[in-house]
């Protein structure tokens, strides 16, 4: 039912357009006609028909833009809630990451730069997840700029 609503206004209105007419005896057609005659004679009718044409592409213009904002609202609500799960699922794994750093270090004579270079991987993931869901505009290319790896320095 809220799909058509404007169906249902104009099924409203023309019960109602049609009661009062039966009612009161009156005949809209006629008033309807009487009013193209007197457009006819101060020659307003040509501006009437164009400015109709335009009043119905400005509603249709209308109508398509808020169908294409509601379509944007819905994808980035998509895009959120998929940044979300994913931030989620990262977070457990870096969690159980853990384990395999607490290990390393706790193992003699394990490389040094090896747990450096796990804090530097952890740490760059991190920061992909949070740009990915900092980004407001959701489009390739933002979403490829925010998980771009940035160059290191000293490399």
């Amino acid at each position: 039912m809220r799909r058509n609503w404007l169906t249902w206004t104009g099924v409203g209105i023309g019960l109602v357009v049609l009661v009062l007419s039966k009612l009161y005896d009156l005949d809209p057609f006629d008033r309807l006609s009487d009013f193209f005659e007197t457009v006819e004679q101060y020659e307003l009718d040509e501006v009437f028909i164009a400015g109709l044409i335009v009043l119905v592409f400005f509603a249709a213009d209308l109508l398509l833009k808020e169908r294409k904002r509601k379509i944007e609202h819905e994808k980035v609500k998509v895009y959120k809630a998929m940044v979300s799960s994913a931030h989620h699922v990262l977070n457990n794994f870096l969690n159980q990451m853990l384990l395999f750093k607490i290990t390393a270090e706790d193992t003699p004579g394990f490389d040094k730069e090896v747990l450096d270079l796990y804090d530097v991987v952890m740490e760059d993931a991190k920061e992909q997840i949070n740009a990915l869901s900092s980004i407001t505009e959701v489009n390739e290319d933002k979403i490829k700029e925010a998980v771009r790896p940035e160059p290191r320095q000293g490399s």
